[in-house]
């Protein structure tokens, strides 16, 4: 979900504009469905809902980029090279948001969501775990927030977690499969996913799973990466761009509607959202990642838009959160009426968009560059 649309392994390979600019939008309709989730007593009565299918759509994403980028260059770039190239794009932000985790969590008093008290120790144990991306067992010590997060300093980097397994199969084994077998894969997938989803095997009654390692969230996760990498990279093999004016406004206008429709029915037959959240997967989000890799923008100000938010995306994913959980405390604590709240959301959506940028310029870019000419 993280790569940058374009080819990192060199520069002479064209960038995929209009993707790093869906991407972007993508990041900030999780902005807003985190928020909505602290008004929330359930997936149903959320008003701002399906924002974790984002995720599906970044490794749709990442499927396609990583094998735009690097299936020709293995002739000459090693597994180790790959490695080091990808945990140099990722881990700097995986740190940064751990520590930022930690931070927050102290702020808010080391204390779980039921007030039993966090010792420094275990809080340093814990973030220990969160830099080098080891979950954590839900009931362990170290799952200091106590609802079950694999990663409860900073709840998103469950995604890098299966990102870097994605990764690992990438450069292991996806990339040797031929194109039927690639194929034969995705529609193993799809169907397994869309089961999962109709079924209601996540007890959720829809597909926002993999961020615990609880019943089955982490097959959940599972699936969801293999079908949405694997469709990425197939699609990277097979794609023929078509003509199409308007992609970005269209791919962006589909992307918020679809990321903030209601939950669908009520409840009591969660097949009807996991058909939604399914087809919403397996076959629109491929379909406008089609549609934004085809597309290209024509003007200064179009590129200029799709940079900045295609280089804020990744930044905005990973630092957000733990200024949530703080969100969250004050709003579960004191109880605000919804109106009240504003003021706050207002300066934690654009705080979030702020500290992202300076975290990309002040501390991302610079510590990339300076481990790639080390390193690379």
């Amino acid at each position: 979900m993280q790569e940058r649309a374009s080819a990192a392994f060199t520069d002479t390979k064209p960038h995929y504009e209009l993707l790093n600019g869906l991407r972007g939008v993508a990041a900030i309709m999780v902005i807003w469905y985190h928020i909505f989730e602290g008004f929330a007593t359930g997936p149903i009565d959320q008003r701002f809902n399906h924002g974790y299918l984002a995720v599906d759509f970044f490794f749709i994403l990442s499927g396609f980029v990583i094998g735009y980028a690097y299936d020709d260059r293995w002739g000459r770039m090693s597994i180790k090279d790959f490695f080091k190239r990808r945990l140099i794009r990722l881990h700097p932000m995986v740190i940064m948001g751990a520590a930022l985790g930690a931070i927050t969590f102290y702020i808010q008093g080391s204390q779980q969501w039921d007030g039993t008290p966090v010792s420094l120790s275990m809080l340093m144990f814990a973030l220990l775990l969160n830099l080098f991306l080891i979950p954590t067992v839900p009931g362990s010590a170290t799952e200091v927030r106590g609802n079950g997060e694999m990663y409860p300093l900073n709840g998103p980097s469950w995604t890098l977690f299966f990102e870097y397994i994605g990764n690992i199969l990438y450069a292991l084994f996806l990339r040797r499969l031929s194109t039927k077998a690639l194929t034969i894969l995705t529609a193993s997938t799809a169907i397994g996913l869309a089961a999962y989803a109709v079924c209601n095997l996540s007890g959720y009654g829809h597909l926002g799973v993999g961020w615990s390692m609880a019943d089955n969230n982490l097959l959940g996760g599972f699936l969801r990466l293999l079908f949405s990498f694997s469709i990425g990279l197939l699609m990277s093999r097979v794609f023929k761009p078509a003509q199409v004016r308007g992609v970005f406004w269209i791919c962006s206008i589909s992307i918020v509607v679809l990321l903030s429709i209601p939950y669908i029915g009520s409840g009591e037959s969660p097949w009807m959202n996991g058909l939604y959240d399914s087809i919403c997967v397996i076959i629109i989000f491929p379909l406008l990642v089609y549609l934004g890799a085809s597309g290209k923008t024509t003007d200064k100000m179009s590129s200029g838009i799709c940079k900045f938010l295609g280089d804020l995306s990744y930044p905005l994913y990973i630092v957000h959160y733990p200024f949530m959980y703080l969100f969250y405390n004050w709003l579960w604590s004191d109880n605000p009426e919804f109106s009240q709240t504003w003021p706050v959301i207002v300066a934690l959506f654009f705080g979030n968009i702020l500290l992202a940028y300076l975290c990309l310029k002040l501390y991302d870019e610079p510590v990339r560059k300076w481990l790639t000419k080390k390193f690379i």
